[in-house]
């Protein structure tokens, strides 16, 4: 099992609008990718290219050497879950999933394996138009697993999941990866998308912004910030305070110290037996990463709101 998604100088117009513009990537096997981006990205566009949905202007984008119509049985190569709502509401879940096999000569048993896994075995039976977004959302991942294809391809799938489905999935799509399946998933949940990717491309109107792993491009996004407490904060800032770094107390007892890691501040205080109560290095969150990464690629740009 070892598939790559490819997509080579991607473009996709709308009339006057470009939607995706000269886009390259490569998805790799065995790791979770996280698809990043703010709304009007080109993110579900480029998923809808990928299984061959939307085509493209201009470029080309494959899945294993080859595009997605031209696979015998897609269903087998590729499992996308880009829309959970997009199925028929008067059917049963497993009614659903059953039409879905029959395509592909895949097995009743099947169906039922995967209604169990994602935790619908006991609503198998009801119309799925009376479905949650979350029971939706389970409903679109079983199908997407169907065919036990060696990649998957999903638009937000913990939209709508309660924090059990959201930890459930999060070790599913890991598990998923860790047996050597290709996986791209894309998310507005930032917390979540840090504890599950291990991988990150991220675009902007359209175009590629970052293709990076997840620690690297936080890494890339922290400061030299060091913040430290001490009883003993006066003496040393003194110690501290250099033409290269910036000490400023925020409060009794603690210091910002810009310009120097948190190993020098711990040997110069241990070297001249200053007590250190806590001394950590700032780390960006994945949120804080993505904004300040992608605010000039917002599509709608707020604006301040004057009061009279």
């Amino acid at each position: 099992m070892c598939a790559v998604i490819e997509a080579t100088q991607l473009v996709k117009r709308y009339g006057e609008k470009t939607a995706v513009d000269d886009l390259s990537f490569s998805v790799k096997p065995g790791i979770v990718t996280g698809f990043l981006g703010p709304n009007g990205a080109g993110k579900s566009t480029t998923m809808r290219m990928i299984v061959g949905l939307d085509a493209p202007t201009s470029g080309a984008v494959t899945v294993n050497g080859r595009p997605y119509a031209e696979h015998r049985a897609p269903l087998h190569e590729v499992g996308a879950l880009l829309e959970a709502k997009a199925v028929q509401n008067g059917r049963s879940a497993r009614n659903h999933l059953l039409v879905l096999a029959a395509t592909c000569g895949i097995s009743s048993r099947r169906v039922d394996e995967l209604l169990g896994l994602v935790g619908l075995a006991d609503v198998a039976s009801k119309r799925v138009g009376g479905f949650s977004l979350g029971m939706g959302q389970r409903l679109g991942l079983a199908a997407a697993l169907l065919g036990d294809p060696a990649t998957l391809i999903l638009d937000e799938p913990v939209n709508g999941l309660d924090p059990d489905g959201i930890l459930w999935i999060r070790h599913l799509l890991r598990d998923l990866a860790a047996e050597g399946r290709t996986v791209l998933v894309s998310s507005h949940l930032m917390s979540e998308m840090a504890l599950t990717a291990d991988h990150l491309l991220v675009i902007g109107r359209g175009r590629l912004i970052a293709d990076v792993p997840v620690a690297e491009f936080i890494r890339q996004a922290s400061s030299d910030l060091v913040n430290v407490r001490t009883p003993d904060g006066g003496r040393l800032r003194e110690l501290l305070v250099g033409a290269t770094v910036h000490v400023t107390a925020s409060s009794p007892g603690r210091l910002e110290v810009l310009g120097m890691t948190s190993e020098q501040i711990g040997d110069i205080a241990a070297a001249n037996g200053i007590r250190l109560h806590e001394l950590v290095a700032h780390q960006a969150s994945l949120e804080e990463a993505f904004m300040s990464l992608t605010h000039d690629s917002l599509e709608y740009q707020p604006t301040e709101v004057t009061h009279p």
